[in-house]
Formats: structure tokens, sequence, C-alpha cells
């Protein structure tokens, strides 16, 4: 009778033990982040090439609800209430915190991000252009510049994650 239940318990132990091996390699493969905003996950978002395309076929007016990849080319120097991505075709995208519900650190330029929210074209108004001019510190003079509205690629984040 105990040589049954002992057999069971080591067959027990050694299966727990196996599953728990598979578990923590796969914890290791996995790229930690930092989140802000809503938690989202690091699967399925777009290249910064993919993104380029959909911005294409978009106009001022079109949104899509999307996920993407990209290094940070600016930061509002003021709070981090929004931040700039290069795309791969030599554009940006002006990236702003849904509700302005939160904020990223100032010091992230040039790091990796996923980005989660809504992309959509618009039309920025000469003062907010230099409002965001302003926060990015440029000078007097880059700022008295810009005179004209300008076509800008946006998406609104409801989440994001920063690579270390």
């Amino acid at each position: 009778m105990i040589k049954p239940l002992l057999s069971c318990i080591c067959i027990f132990i050694l299966i727990s033990c196996k599953q728990k091996e598979q578990h923590s390699i796969s914890n290791t493969d996995r790229t930690e982040y930092e989140s802000f905003g809503d938690k989202i996950s690091d699967q399925d978002a777009l290249s910064p090439t993919d993104m380029a395309m959909q911005y294409e076929i978009m106009s001022v007016g079109d949104t899509i609800n999307s996920k993407m990849k990209g290094k940070v080319s600016s930061v509002c120097q003021a709070k981090g209430c929004w931040m700039t991505l290069n795309l791969e075709n030599g554009n940006e995208v002006m990236v702003k915190f849904k509700d302005y519900g939160f904020f990223v650190p100032k010091d992230i330029v040039g790091k990796d991000v996923i980005i989660n929210g809504l992309a959509y074209i618009e039309e920025m108004p000469v003062e907010e252009q230099q409002h965001y001019a302003e926060d990015a510190g440029k000078t007097t003079a880059d700022i008295a510049s810009i005179v004209a509205p300008k076509r800008t690629l946006s998406f609104e984040a409801d989440g994001v994650l920063i690579k270390p």
C-alpha cells in the first residue's frame, strides 16, 4: 500500500519540476518592458515600415486602431506628455497620450517602444506646432519659422511599452 502511494508522489514531483523548468525558460526568452498607461502586450505590433504604408493610404480625418513599434526621436521636455517616433521612410509620428492620462520619461530618446491606440492624420495648426517646438526646446528662430498648418501623422496611445 505504501509503495504505490510513494510511487505516485514521486511521479507527481517529477512532473511538477519539469513544468516549472519549462515555465522559467519561457520567462527568460521574453523581453521586459516598462509599461505606461493601459497594459498592452508586445505581440502583433507593426514595424515602422508597415505603419508608414498604413499612413500613406490614410487621409485627414481617417483613423485606424493599431499597435506599432518605433524608435523615439523626441519627447516633451516639460512633462513627457508627447513623443515622436521615427518611421523608416523619413517621416515621424506625433504620439499623444489618451485623455492626458499618463506621461513617459523625458530621457527616452533613442529607445525602442511599442504603442497601442488610434492612428490618424491631422492638419496641425501653427500655434500647436509652435507649442510642441517650444516643449522640445527648439530655438526662438525655429519656433518663429513655423508659419503654416502641417499635415501630421498622429497617434493617440492608450498604452506604451518602453524597452530598457
